[in-house]
């Protein structure tokens, strides 16, 4: 089964924000694990599972934390 390209490229959760603002013109200016981190957090509420993007954010923060704290 192929998926169309508005499924790929713009998925209606990615442009579900208020602001009109897709997440991807804001994140891609950040530190990868904050970037993604911060993807989750702002499209949780427009897709089926929001703890779980919740826990996904969790998972990228605890990392960028880790990785933060061996550069010390």
């Amino acid at each position: 089964m192929s998926l169309c390209k508005e499924e790929v490229n713009h998925p209606d959760h990615y442009n579900a924000s208020p602001s009109g603002i897709e997440a991807i013109d804001v994140l891609e200016w950040l530190p990868f694990n904050v970037g993604t981190a911060m993807k989750y957090l702002w499209r949780c509420d427009e897709k089926a599972n929001a703890i779980q993007d919740l826990e996904k954010a969790k998972w990228y923060i605890e990392r960028e934390l880790k990785k933060r704290g061996e550069a010390l």
